[in-house]
């Protein structure tokens, strides 16, 4: 795909990928996005995370792939309700990204 564009999204509601974006005409290769918080509540250990979010949101942190789309989910440093976390810390993502 000689010069082709990278696409980039920011969504902030997850369930957006797979309602809009995924089955838009256009192919968004990284979609940013957040709001869920990871319900500020879970277990995350390596190669494995559940949240009671998870009921809400398919995708609720970290990265998914569909095709050649990217999803990422970044659970935040803040807090809806109650003012902290249990078992879900909060996150500040940086990318780097670079030609293929």
């Amino acid at each position: 795909m000689a010069g082709a564009q990278f696409q980039i999204l920011l969504s902030h509601d997850p369930s957006h990928w797979e309602e809009r974006i995924l089955p838009h005409e256009t192919t968004f290769h990284l979609t940013l996005s957040g709001h869920t918080h990871g319900a500020q509540l879970g277990v995350e250990v390596p190669g494995w995370k559940w949240s009671p979010v998870k009921y809400r949101y398919p995708q609720w942190a970290g990265l998914y792939q569909e095709g050649r789309e990217y999803l990422y989910v970044n659970r935040g440093f803040g807090f809806i309700g109650f003012p902290g976390r249990v078992g879900i810390w909060p996150e500040i993502t940086q990318f780097t990204l670079r030609r293929a």
